[in-house]
Protein backbone atom coordinates (compact mmCIF):
# COMPACT_ATOMS: atom_id res chain seq x y z
CA UNK A 1 0.00 0.00 0.00
CA UNK A 2 3.07 2.36 0.60
CA UNK A 3 3.44 2.23 -2.81
CA UNK A 4 0.54 3.86 -3.69
CA UNK A 5 1.83 7.38 -1.86
CA UNK A 6 3.72 7.91 -5.08
CA UNK A 7 1.19 8.52 -7.22
CA UNK A 8 -0.88 11.14 -4.88
CA UNK A 9 -1.87 13.88 -6.28
CA UNK A 10 -3.68 17.38 -5.53
CA UNK A 11 -5.72 19.20 -8.92
CA UNK A 12 -7.30 22.19 -8.67
CA UNK A 13 -9.66 21.99 -11.16
CA UNK A 14 -12.34 24.85 -12.73
CA UNK A 15 -15.01 24.41 -15.32
CA UNK A 16 -17.36 27.45 -16.50
CA UNK A 17 -20.97 26.89 -14.91
CA UNK A 18 -19.55 24.89 -12.04
CA UNK A 19 -17.94 25.10 -8.93
CA UNK A 20 -14.10 24.99 -8.75
CA UNK A 21 -12.92 21.84 -6.94
CA UNK A 22 -9.76 20.97 -4.61
CA UNK A 23 -8.93 17.14 -4.39
CA UNK A 24 -6.50 15.06 -3.46
CA UNK A 25 -6.82 11.75 -5.46
CA UNK A 26 -4.10 8.99 -7.28
CA UNK A 27 -3.04 10.01 -11.17
CA UNK A 28 -5.87 9.09 -13.47
CA UNK A 29 -8.91 8.84 -10.66
CA UNK A 30 -11.54 11.49 -11.64
CA UNK A 31 -12.31 12.33 -8.06
CA UNK A 32 -12.18 11.50 -4.87
CA UNK A 33 -11.02 13.75 -1.71
CA UNK A 34 -11.80 17.35 -1.28
CA UNK A 35 -14.03 20.46 -1.46
CA UNK A 36 -15.03 22.97 -3.87
CA UNK A 37 -16.14 26.42 -4.37
CA UNK A 38 -19.50 26.21 -3.24
CA UNK A 39 -18.39 24.96 0.32
CA UNK A 40 -19.49 20.90 -0.55
CA UNK A 41 -16.99 18.65 0.65
CA UNK A 42 -16.51 14.57 0.29
CA UNK A 43 -14.53 12.04 1.78
CA UNK A 44 -14.67 8.25 0.79
CA UNK A 45 -14.41 4.94 2.91
CA UNK A 46 -13.60 1.71 0.82
CA UNK A 47 -16.13 -1.05 1.85
CA UNK A 48 -15.91 -4.12 0.29
CA UNK A 49 -19.19 -6.10 -0.50
CA UNK A 50 -19.29 -8.20 -3.38
CA UNK A 51 -20.87 -7.45 -6.89
CA UNK A 52 -20.84 -4.78 -9.39
CA UNK A 53 -23.66 -3.28 -11.11
CA UNK A 54 -22.13 -1.91 -14.56
CA UNK A 55 -25.29 -0.15 -15.01
CA UNK A 56 -24.68 2.61 -12.02
CA UNK A 57 -21.61 5.15 -11.81
CA UNK A 58 -18.49 3.99 -10.82
CA UNK A 59 -17.83 5.19 -7.00
CA UNK A 60 -15.12 7.95 -8.58
CA UNK A 61 -17.29 9.25 -10.95
CA UNK A 62 -20.12 9.67 -8.50
CA UNK A 63 -17.61 11.55 -5.90
CA UNK A 64 -16.75 13.76 -8.83
CA UNK A 65 -20.47 14.32 -9.25
CA UNK A 66 -20.57 15.42 -5.67
CA UNK A 67 -17.66 17.91 -5.75
CA UNK A 68 -19.25 18.88 -9.05
CA UNK A 69 -22.37 20.05 -6.81
CA UNK A 70 -23.26 23.69 -5.10
CA UNK A 71 -25.02 21.95 -1.61
CA UNK A 72 -25.05 18.63 0.01
CA UNK A 73 -28.65 17.73 -0.84
CA UNK A 74 -27.83 18.46 -4.29
CA UNK A 75 -24.98 15.94 -4.61
CA UNK A 76 -26.48 13.02 -2.51
CA UNK A 77 -29.92 13.80 -5.07
CA UNK A 78 -27.48 13.18 -8.00
CA UNK A 79 -25.68 9.85 -6.69
CA UNK A 80 -29.13 8.13 -5.76
CA UNK A 81 -30.53 9.31 -8.95
CA UNK A 82 -27.65 7.91 -10.71
CA UNK A 83 -27.26 4.97 -8.78
CA UNK A 84 -23.38 3.44 -7.39
CA UNK A 85 -22.08 0.34 -9.01
CA UNK A 86 -20.49 -0.93 -6.00
CA UNK A 87 -19.97 -0.46 -2.58
CA UNK A 88 -18.65 2.56 -0.29
CA UNK A 89 -19.45 5.57 2.12
CA UNK A 90 -19.25 8.61 0.59
CA UNK A 91 -19.29 11.69 3.89
CA UNK A 92 -21.09 14.22 1.85
CA UNK A 93 -21.45 17.98 3.39
CA UNK A 94 -21.64 21.53 3.08
CA UNK A 95 -21.60 24.45 5.64
CA UNK A 96 -25.11 23.82 7.29
CA UNK A 97 -25.34 19.63 6.83
CA UNK A 98 -23.85 17.17 6.71
CA UNK A 99 -25.02 13.14 5.22
CA UNK A 100 -23.11 9.87 5.27
CA UNK A 101 -24.35 8.34 1.91
CA UNK A 102 -24.07 5.01 2.05
CA UNK A 103 -24.03 2.62 -0.90
CA UNK A 104 -23.79 -1.08 -2.36
CA UNK A 105 -24.81 -2.07 -6.12
CA UNK A 106 -28.32 -2.21 -5.37
CA UNK A 107 -29.23 -0.10 -2.24
CA UNK A 108 -28.51 3.21 -0.33
CA UNK A 109 -28.70 4.15 3.55
CA UNK A 110 -28.14 7.71 5.04
CA UNK A 111 -26.13 7.66 8.08
CA UNK A 112 -27.40 10.91 9.93
CA UNK A 113 -25.47 13.23 12.44
CA UNK A 114 -26.04 12.17 15.98
CA UNK A 115 -27.25 14.97 18.61
CA UNK A 116 -23.36 16.23 18.59
CA UNK A 117 -23.34 16.81 14.98
CA UNK A 118 -21.20 14.12 14.43
CA UNK A 119 -21.05 11.39 11.68
CA UNK A 120 -18.13 8.61 12.03
CA UNK A 121 -17.23 5.80 9.62
CA UNK A 122 -14.63 3.66 8.60
CA UNK A 123 -14.33 0.37 6.32
CA UNK A 124 -17.90 -1.69 6.82
CA UNK A 125 -21.53 -0.93 6.80
CA UNK A 126 -23.13 0.52 9.67
CA UNK A 127 -26.79 0.40 8.44
CA UNK A 128 -29.30 -2.72 6.95
CA UNK A 129 -28.83 -3.41 3.37
CA UNK A 130 -31.41 -5.95 1.99
CA UNK A 131 -29.59 -8.19 0.14
CA UNK A 132 -25.74 -7.16 0.24
CA UNK A 133 -23.23 -9.12 2.61
CA UNK A 134 -20.61 -6.79 4.03
CA UNK A 135 -16.89 -8.76 4.04
CA UNK A 136 -15.78 -6.12 6.71
CA UNK A 137 -12.43 -6.45 4.92
CA UNK A 138 -10.62 -4.83 7.75
CA UNK A 139 -11.74 -6.38 10.71
CA UNK A 140 -10.54 -3.56 13.01
CA UNK A 141 -13.20 -1.29 11.28
CA UNK A 142 -15.67 -1.46 14.20
CA UNK A 143 -12.75 -0.61 16.28
CA UNK A 144 -11.63 2.00 15.24
CA UNK A 145 -15.30 3.64 14.74
CA UNK A 146 -15.75 3.25 18.44
CA UNK A 147 -12.63 4.65 19.27
CA UNK A 148 -13.32 8.16 17.07
CA UNK A 149 -16.60 8.19 19.04
CA UNK A 150 -15.00 7.97 21.94
CA UNK A 151 -12.35 10.46 21.18
CA UNK A 152 -14.61 13.09 19.61
CA UNK A 153 -17.01 12.54 23.55
CA UNK A 154 -13.71 14.04 25.00
CA UNK A 155 -13.55 17.29 22.49
CA UNK A 156 -15.05 21.08 23.87
CA UNK A 157 -18.35 22.32 22.32
CA UNK A 158 -15.86 24.44 19.83
CA UNK A 159 -12.89 22.18 18.85
CA UNK A 160 -9.87 23.91 17.43
CA UNK A 161 -8.21 23.18 14.47
CA UNK A 162 -5.57 21.23 16.24
CA UNK A 163 -7.93 19.10 18.45
CA UNK A 164 -9.59 17.92 14.96
CA UNK A 165 -6.29 16.93 13.48
CA UNK A 166 -5.38 15.07 16.56
CA UNK A 167 -8.09 12.84 16.54
CA UNK A 168 -6.38 11.30 13.39
CA UNK A 169 -3.06 10.81 15.44
CA UNK A 170 -4.72 7.68 17.15
CA UNK A 171 -2.85 4.76 17.81
CA UNK A 172 -5.08 2.55 19.82
CA UNK A 173 -4.95 -0.77 18.45
CA UNK A 174 -1.43 0.08 16.65
CA UNK A 175 -0.47 -1.00 13.59
CA UNK A 176 -4.42 -1.84 12.93
CA UNK A 177 -5.45 2.09 14.02
CA UNK A 178 -6.66 5.12 13.14
CA UNK A 179 -3.10 6.25 12.22
CA UNK A 180 -2.31 3.51 10.43
CA UNK A 181 0.97 1.49 9.84
CA UNK A 182 0.27 -1.62 6.91
CA UNK A 183 2.85 -4.72 7.41
CA UNK A 184 3.51 -7.41 4.67
CA UNK A 185 1.66 -5.09 1.83
CA UNK A 186 -1.39 -4.01 4.16
CA UNK A 187 -3.24 -0.63 4.22
CA UNK A 188 -1.53 2.21 5.52
CA UNK A 189 -2.74 6.03 6.36
CA UNK A 190 -1.63 7.69 3.02
CA UNK A 191 -2.47 10.96 3.62
CA UNK A 192 -4.92 12.94 6.29
CA UNK A 193 -7.25 16.01 5.20
CA UNK A 194 -9.20 18.31 7.44
CA UNK A 195 -11.58 21.01 5.59
CA UNK A 196 -13.50 23.96 7.41
CA UNK A 197 -16.32 24.24 4.96
CA UNK A 198 -17.41 27.46 5.93
CA UNK A 199 -14.22 28.78 5.71
CA UNK A 200 -13.29 26.92 2.44
CA UNK A 201 -9.83 26.09 3.41
CA UNK A 202 -8.27 22.73 4.07
CA UNK A 203 -4.94 20.75 5.48
CA UNK A 204 -3.11 18.00 4.05
CA UNK A 205 -0.82 16.30 5.69
CA UNK A 206 1.00 13.43 3.18
CA UNK A 207 2.71 10.14 5.35
CA UNK A 208 0.50 9.61 8.54
CA UNK A 209 -0.22 12.16 10.71
CA UNK A 210 2.22 11.56 13.63
CA UNK A 211 4.66 10.95 11.20
CA UNK A 212 3.89 14.15 8.13
CA UNK A 213 6.49 14.24 5.25
CA UNK A 214 4.70 17.44 3.86
CA UNK A 215 2.08 20.01 4.57
CA UNK A 216 0.16 21.34 1.95
CA UNK A 217 -3.05 24.26 2.70
CA UNK A 218 -5.76 24.27 0.64
CA UNK A 219 -7.96 27.15 0.06
CA UNK A 220 -10.85 28.59 -2.47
Amino acid sequence: MDAQKQNLIITKITQAGKPTIVQVTEAGIIGKIGFNSSGVGTLLNAIKVHGVDASRMPVHFGLRAALESNTAREAVQKLESYGMAASAHILISDSSEALGLEFTKSTFAHCKADGKGRIAHANHLLLEHPGEVDTVWLKDSPVRVKTMTNNTEKLSTEPSWEDISRLFEDEHGFPHSICRQGQDGGSTTLFNIVIDLKAKKGVVRLGRPTQAEETVSLEL
